[in-house]
């Protein structure tokens, strides 16, 4: 092969291989966002599988109108703020809604902007303003005590949850199935690209975890075939005590449902003891 040609080809992988470099960076935002998978469609309400619920209009403080559901429990022990997945939007999560009411829990999801029947186009900026909107109703609108207040952030969402927990101090922080950041989950995903230096999105759960100060219960799945158990072990070493962790079986979307009286037994025993826990109110978000 002459000198040339050598030239040639490798000028061919140079082009190829910054095209995928410039196609994954310039395409972050629908390889991270999934609002319309399996759709934005509200397929059916807690009213389906027999509990009573209030739809809540939110807004945030950059103007954004978003779509919740509170769903009261009489009596209850708290009241658990969820923050879902990248995928989907709050109807698919009626299981979830049905065991923590199972638990003696309130609960109050949102729709990030972009989801559902929320307005705007999802943005890591905008989705931890989303969790602020939803932290401030139930504190301010709700009148609930931040020390009755559980974080629950299941995939994506435990990022947003991580990221709100370091600014106020609820009375827990559960992160289900999460990674330790978008660098970390791309450098996995696409071990041949700098994708350390190409990512646009942080979502730095193992950052946050440095100011989480509030009781922490971290679950995963060593069979979750999206985000790699080594993510919720690393996470745990990082975290602050008092913090537990609790092992799923099951894959990434249904390792709580395959888990089954393991995982609910988990979440009982962590809430017994840490749901009184003292906490403190909210403080701005610095950039």
């Amino acid at each position: 092969m002459s000198f040339n040609s050598l030239l040639s080809i490798l000028f061919v992988i140079l082009v190829v291989y910054c095209t995928l470099a410039l196609y994954v960076y310039l395409m972050q935002p629908r390889l991270l966002y999934y609002p319309d998978l399996p759709g934005r469609k509200l397929m059916a309400t807690p009213a389906d599988i027999g509990l009573e619920y209030e739809p809540v209009s939110l807004v945030t403080g950059d103007g954004i109108r978003l779509s919740a559901w509170f769903i009261p429990r009489i009596a209850d022990r708290g009241t658990l703020l969820f923050l879902h997945g990248n995928a989907g939007n709050i109807s698919h999560r009626l299981d979830s809604i049905r065991l923590f009411h199972e638990l003696g829990l309130s609960v109050f999801i949102l729709d990030y902007r972009g989801y559902g029947e929320s307005e705007g186009k999802p943005s890591e900026a905008g989705t931890y303003d989303d969790a602020t909107a939803a932290w401030r109703y139930l504190v301010e609108q709700r009148h609930i005590e931040p020390r009755n207040i559980v974080l629950f952030g299941r995939s994506l969402g435990a990022g947003i949850a991580a990221e709100l927990a370091a600014r106020i101090r609820p009375g827990a922080l559960i992160m289900e199935s999460a990674f330790t950041s978008v660098p970390d989950m791309a450098a996995t995903l696409y071990p041949w690209l700098p994708v350390r230096l190409l990512s646009r999105y942080r979502y730095d759960a193992r950052k946050n975890l440095a100011r989480i100060s509030c009781p922490l219960l971290i679950a995963h799945s060593r069979d979750d075939e999206i985000i790699p158990f080594m993510h919720g072990q690393r996470l745990f070493e990082h975290a602050h005590e008092p913090k537990y962790f609790l092992e799923l079986r099951g894959g990434h979307n249904d390792g709580f449902l395959v888990t089954g009286q393991g995982y609910i037994d988990g979440l009982e025993l962590f809430l017994s003891e840490h749901l009184d826990s003292e906490a403190t109110g909210i403080s701005p978000r610095s950039d």
